[in-house]
C-alpha cells in the first residue's frame, strides 16, 4: 500500500471511530501535513482518494468535510476496497464452497489476460452480511500475481490480505452490471426461487499498473442488497 493510500485509510477510519456526520470540518491541508509528516502532494493525493470514494468533499478557501450518505444498510457499489472495508461497521461472513487451483476457460482467459494455460485460483463463495444471504461469489485469481491463498485467507477478506501481506496495490476496477433472474444453483444456494430477480456484477481488479489479477462474477441476493451511487460533479 502507498504511502498515501494508507492516510486515506487512516483519515477514513477517524471518521468512522469518531462518528463523525455529513458537514463535520476536518483538520485543514497543512495541518494534515504535519500531522503525518508528509509532502503536500501525499497529503493531496489521499485527500483526492477520498473525494473519489465519496467520503469528503472540499470547498476552496473554506475546507475539507465529511460527505456520509445516511441511509443504513446501503453498500457503495463502486469500490475496490472489497466487501469487508465497503460495509462499515455491519459483519461480513462467507461459507467457501471451493478453494482449488485450475486452468481457466477462454472467458476467464480473456478477462484477465492470459494463457487458458496459466494456473488460477478458483474460489466460490456464499457471503453474508449481519447474518442474511447477501450474494454468491466465483472468483479468479492470477496465481502468478497472488501465489497463495487459503482456506482462512479466503474465508475472511482477500483484498486485506493481498495489500496487507502481500505488499499489492490495487489500483481500478472494471464493472458490467446485468439486471436478470436466478438459475436453478443460483436459486438454490440464495434460497430463492428459480425465477426470482437478481442482479449480477462481473467485475475485473487491476493492479495499479493496469494488470489484471482477478475476475470476479458476484450474483446478489434481491432482498437483502441494497446499494448507493456517490457522484461528483461538475454537472454540465
Amino acid at each position: 500500500m502507498l504511502k498515501y493510500q494508507q492516510i486515506a485509510d487512516e483519515i477514513e477510519q477517524y471518521i468512522n471511530q469518531h462518528d463523525l456526520k455529513q458537514g463535520d470540518k476536518l483538520p485543514v491541508l497543512e495541518q494534515l501535513m504535519r500531522q503525518y509528516a508528509v509532502s503536500k502532494s501525499t497529503i493531496t493525493k489521499a485527500l483526492e482518494l477520498l473525494e473519489r470514494k465519496g467520503v469528503i468533499f472540499q470547498l476552496r478557501g473554506s475546507g475539507i468535510f465529511v460527505r456520509r450518505h445516511n441511509r443504513p444498510g446501503y453498500m457503495s457499489l463502486f469500490s475496490t476496497q472489497g466487501f469487508k472495508r465497503n460495509l462499515g461497521d455491519r459483519v461480513l461472513t462467507s461459507d467457501v464452497l471451493d478453494l482449488s487451483i485450475m486452468k481457466p476457460d477462454e472467458t476467464v482467459s480473456q478477462n484477465l489476460g492470459i494463457s487458458t494455460e496459466a494456473d488460477v485460483y478458483h474460489i466460490e463463495r456464499i457471503r453474508y452480511v449481519d447474518g442474511e444471504l447477501f450474494c454468491v461469489e466465483e472468483s479468479f485469481y492470477v496465481k502468478e500475481i497472488v501465489p497463495y491463498l487459503n482456506r482462512e485467507i479466503v474465508t475472511d477478506s482477500i483484498f486485506d490480505y493481498i495489500q496487507s501481506a502481500l505488499g499489492i496495490t490495487i489500483g481500478f476496477s472494471d464493472m458490467y452490471m446485468q439486471v436478470g433472474r436466478l438459475q436453478e444453483k443460483e436459486a438454490r444456494l440464495l434460497q430463492l426461487n428459480i425465477g426470482d430477480p437478481t442482479l449480477r456484477i462481473e467485475s475485473i481488479f487491476h493492479l495499479s499498473n493496469g494488470t489484471p489479477f482477478d475476475y470476479s462474477r458476484i450474483t446478489y441476493h434481491y432482498e437483502h442488497s441494497q446499494f448507493v451511487i456517490q457522484a461528483n460533479g461538475p454537472y454540465l
